[in-house]
């Protein structure tokens, strides 16, 4: 039984004690002293109306309070685990060495193919089973709880390493679970602080940065403490109020010049002491801290800074948020400096990458050409890997398509070949310029040619440059 069920057990059993004793003990003496008198009982009216009141109350305050009680209940009712609101009282008073999550990535996509009893058995499910692997092991005083939808937060009195093969084992051995498919992701921390509400919250930034970039193979990394995510967070912030920006420029080579006329932006942040802030660790904290808008303002101001300092035929491609793209704040900012600067909109490329279909397909199209009306172009990232670019094509004309990394590195395999010839036959007959990223050899090179395709880009092309070595290209 998971402690969280013990608990809740106890304090119903204390609650109906307090409670019922009490009430109990009022109508025995009530009865007591009307049923022993010396003279003859005689119920009159009075006395029947007292004791059937005296009997209401003491049903009506038991309800009451057996209904406050499952109102104020410290489980979760579908995994039976701590809520979310127990779960933080617990944890001041367990005061873990380590924290984990185990996040279900794909339970909104379950969500729509099964039923909801079906889901509530699955959250059952995984919680005695992430329970059972503990104690198997003997850990008996581990705390579960869920704090969203699709999260489980552990906590415990062990180091965190062996935590995190335990968890590991546990993703491992339940992939499926009543024959539903799953997929983990899970990040462990140390307790440092005792802030467990913001040590959650860097659990979820460690869970995301698995997630974020598709274009490299992310391994579970050695668990962080709380207090180093702390400085990672400073540094992020530091480094967006103080504008300190590292950007590579990774060259695209024209195949009908054999020229290299755009390059595509990665972004670092500078830290304080530490090394450089990768995109996969610092968007998720910018995102979770509100700078979205003002990250994506910075980057595009930093760019158009630079178009001047190179030549005029070079372009630019990098990644803007599409929350940023839809905020109207956000593009009365940009199209401003746009016309302040009087640099060529066309010289700026506008990546995008969704996995998922914007709710408000027609709205999110029209502020995309918007951006367009503007003069800036607007290139589709990663497509092909997701039914959400396909969706997009079909209702925007995008000006550039950067074709998914797996068909590039995969030209040997027959399918991924005949499918990569069928992207971009349809691309060339939509006017749509294509571009293959990872391009690592001549073999490759030499296969994309054949295809067709208009710009490459890897290290078969070129090693990205620093915005030092870019300016002094082309000066």
């Amino acid at each position: 039984m998971l402690i969280s069920q013990k608990e809740e057990r106890e304090r119903r059993f204390t609650l109906a004690l307090r409670a019922g004793i009490p009430l109990l003990t009022l109508i025995a003496l009530v009865f007591f002293s009307t049923f022993t008198q010396d003279d003859v009982f005689v119920l009159t009216i009075r006395d029947g109306v007292l004791l059937t009141a005296i009997t209401f109350i003491t049903i009506y305050f038991i309800y009451f309070l057996m209904n406050l009680s499952v109102q104020e209940s410290l489980i979760d009712e579908a995994t039976q685990g701590f809520n979310k609101k127990a779960f933080i009282q617990r944890l001041a008073q367990y005061k873990p060495t380590t924290l984990a999550c185990i996040n279900i990535e794909n339970l909104q996509v379950l969500s729509e193919h099964y039923s909801a009893e079906q889901i509530d058995n699955l959250l059952y499910s995984i919680t005695q089973k992430i329970h059972l692997l503990f104690k198997q092991h003997g850990l008996n005083n581990v705390l579960i709880g869920r704090q969203r939808g699709s999260e489980f937060v552990i906590a415990l009195q062990e180091e965190n390493q062996d935590v995190l093969t335990l968890l590991d084992k546990m993703v491992n051995q339940n992939s499926h679970i009543n024959d539903i498919e799953i997929e983990y992701k899970f990040s462990v921390i140390s307790n440092s602080n005792n802030d467990f509400e913001k040590m959650i919250i860097q659990l979820r930034d460690i869970i995301a940065s698995q997630s974020l970039d598709k274009s490299q193979e992310i391994t579970q990394e050695e668990p962080k403490d709380a207090k180093e995510l702390s400085l990672i967070e400073k540094d992020v912030i530091h480094a967006i109020q103080n504008k300190t920006l590292l950007l590579s420029f990774r060259p695209l080579l024209n195949t009908k010049t054999n020229d290299i006329d755009t390059y595509e932006i990665a972004v670092k942040l500078k830290s304080l002491g530490n090394p450089h802030i990768l995109p996969r660790v610092f968007l998720p904290i910018v995102n979770r801290l509100g700078l979205g808008r003002e990250y994506d303002f910075m980057l595009t101001q930093h760019i158009m800074t630079l178009l001047p300092l190179v030549d005029e035929r070079i372009a630019f491609t990098f990644n803007l948020s599409p929350f940023s793209l839809r905020d109207k704040g956000f593009q009365e900012k940009l199209f401003t400096h746009l016309q302040t600067t009087k640099v060529n909109p066309s010289r700026l490329i506008i990546q995008l990458y969704e996995r998922k279909t914007h709710h408000d397909l027609s709205g999110y199209l029209k502020t995309l050409k918007d951006f367009r009306r503007k003069g800036m172009r607007i290139c589709i990232d990663n497509f092909g890997s997701s039914n959400a670019s396909m969706e997009y094509i079909k209702h925007f004309k995008f000006d550039v398509v950067q074709f998914d990394r797996d068909y590039v590195t995969d030209l040997n395999n027959e399918t991924s070949y005949a499918m990569l010839q069928s992207l971009i036959k349809m691309s060339k007959d939509l006017k749509v310029i294509t571009v293959a990223k990872w391009v690592d050899n001549d073999t490759q090179k030499d296969k994309l040619y054949q295809l067709g395709i208009d710009y490459i880009q890897g290290f078969g092309v070129s090693k990205p440059l620093n915005e030092t070595e870019l300016i002094q290209r082309y000066n």
